[in-house]
């Protein structure tokens, strides 16, 4: 991390988009000072999730950006890079991984001749079908186009990383993250956004037969804190970020029953996704060790605090 001394220059990619607007309005309170530049193409984002935003903003496609024309010899103390193609039902194989690979393949050639710190979006979508808590060192098994992208890009960054040891580099993947400032994405946004909104309107639950299905639901404050953990991260990196614990469908729903004050059963549906996680869960031994990251919300608080977010008239 740059001395204390001057105020910290972060940039934010994907900053108007779900996980990237939580991250730069809790760095903007986190830093007053900082001088804060948000990247965007607006393509999973939206302006009005960067309210009371105080910095500056850049409208680019990260895919076809000049990084050296927008910025010149300006230097950042971190960039944190969240932007992609974020949809998963977004099949056409070369648009994602185009999109994906080389718009961190442009960012890395930017940042390494300054050594840049570099905090990026992986995902826990490349351990594939899991049946125990995935570590770090699983191989990647993606199921889906957007996985192997991002499996491509751990690549990329660990041969970046062991190619220059003093650069710090460091992949963070997110399990499945709910909360604030998601409702802009529609379909790809959280299941626990789209559960609430239907037993909001008094609509049954649907989800798939018969609700055993496991996720490691992680709460957006969650994530964005161990995200700004790894500005003091000592070495390179991939680590998860999750809750650590395995949530069923059948508990959510009852979860959200309580907190909505509703008593809906779930409409059980069949799965119409040949490649499904049926289980995740993140094993966070290494991030605790390597970020001191700990998470403070259980599934019960992170509804909780989200719907009345969600909700401010209860």
């Amino acid at each position: 991390m740059a001395s204390t001394k001057s105020a910290l220059n972060l940039l934010i990619t994907g900053g108007a988009g779900f996980i990237g607007s939580n991250l730069t309005q809790a760095l903007q309170e986190k830093f007053p000072d900082a001088r804060l530049t948000v990247i965007d193409d607006f393509r999973s984002g939206n302006f009005k999730n960067l309210a009371g935003y105080r910095g500056d903003f850049v409208a680019q496609n990260l895919a076809t950006l000049d990084w050296r024309q927008q910025f010149g010899d300006e230097r950042f103390d971190a960039i944190f890079h969240l932007a992609s193609i974020t949809d998963t039902t977004l099949h056409d194989q070369f648009v994602q991984v185009r999109d994906n690979v080389e718009s961190f393949r442009r960012l890395l050639n930017f940042a390494r001749p300054t050594k840049t710190r570099i905090i990026y979006a992986s995902s826990a979508s490349i351990y594939g079908a899991a049946t125990e808590a995935s570590v770090e060192t699983n191989g990647a098994a993606p199921a889906n186009i957007y996985s192997f992208s991002k499996a491509i890009m751990d690549n990329i960054a660990r041969r970046a990383a062991a190619e220059s040891p003093d650069w710090v580099i460091v992949g963070l993947r997110y399990f499945n993250v709910y909360g604030p400032r998601e409702a802009h994405k529609g379909m790809p946004a959280s299941m626990i956004y789209h559960l609430a909104q239907q037993m909001k309107s008094g609509q049954r639950p649907r989800i798939f037969k018969h609700g055993e299905q496991k996720r490691d639901f992680v709460y957006v404050k969650d994530a964005v804190q161990g995200s700004i953990y790894a500005l003091e991260a000592q070495a390179s990196g991939i680590y998860n970020l999750g809750s650590g614990e395995a949530r069923s469908f059948s508990e959510l729903v009852d979860i959200l029953n309580r907190e909505i004050g509703t008593n809906l059963r779930p409409d059980y549906i069949d799965n119409p996704h040949a490649h499904y996680q049926n289980f995740t869960q993140a094993d966070l031994t290494n991030a605790r060790s390597a970020l001191g990251y700990e998470p403070r919300f259980s599934l019960e608080e992170g509804v909780r605090d989200y719907m009345q977010w969600l909700y401010p008239e209860k």
